[in-house]
């Protein structure tokens, strides 16, 4: 029984080892995506900034985007 929990274990340790690698090849394809967005002239930062709110949910947006201007205006900034 004991040998059987070590196995499950271990594919279950080299499982998530593969899913990190994967990660990591995912990850550095996104730098490299932003990197020629780079090249060609786009602000990165603002394409990430524009990627976090895509995936957000409309009404969490707008709630957002309220209070942001609200903090705007109380700060003077607009």
């Amino acid at each position: 029984m004991a040998e059987a929990a070590d196995d499950r274990l271990r594919l279950l340790i080299e499982r998530v080892e593969r899913l990190e690698e994967e990660k990591k090849g995912i990850s550095d394809d996104i730098k490299d995506v932003y990197g020629e967005a780079k090249a060609v002239g786009y602000d990165t930062k603002i394409m990430k900034t524009i990627v976090r709110l895509r995936k957000m949910k409309p009404d969490d947006r707008r709630e957002m985007d309220l209070l942001l201007e609200t903090y705007k205006t109380a700060l003077g900034l607009d």
